[in-house]
């Protein structure tokens, strides 16, 4: 456990949370900044700093945990459907530790998620899918 994280401290009953959902592997609770009704994360037990990083096992863990998460919301809000988003790295925001943001959405909802959209040009897109199949 990180003593400054408090996601950590939430893993370890230090810190309350409207916990949702737990495993040996993960923990899901409502975002204490809810950007919509039911705004959760989804937390690896273990500190982690980046998610894509960890074994397979737990990534897999932690989505698996995104899904059953997303089936109990869906039964109790009835939304329009979800977003689901990580953001790794430099922007990652104010708690260094892994996380899922999962967002029941409704069409009426202030959520945002938009993103500036380009041409992708086919002899970039073909020397980058080449490039990054090489590297795989």
């Amino acid at each position: 456990m990180e003593d400054e994280c408090e996601f950590c401290r939430i893993v370890a009953g230090d810190r309350s949370a409207h916990v949702l959902y737990e495993d040996d592997r993960t923990i899901a609770f409502l975002d204490a900044n809810p950007a919509v009704r039911g705004h959760s994360l989804v937390v690896p037990r273990v500190h982690e700093q980046e998610l894509l990083a960890v074994d397979e096992a737990m990534s897999a863990a932690v989505f698996d945990s995104v899904q059953t998460v997303a089936n109990a919301l869906e039964a109790v809000l009835d939304p329009d459907g979800f977003s689901v988003f990580h953001t790794s790295g430099p922007l990652v925001g104010t708690v260094d530790h892994a996380h899922v943001h999962l967002l029941p959405r409704t069409v009426d909802d202030d959520v945002s998620l938009s993103l500036f959209r380009d041409r992708l040009e086919p002899d970039d897109a073909s020397a980058l899918a080449t490039r990054v199949r090489s590297s795989l």
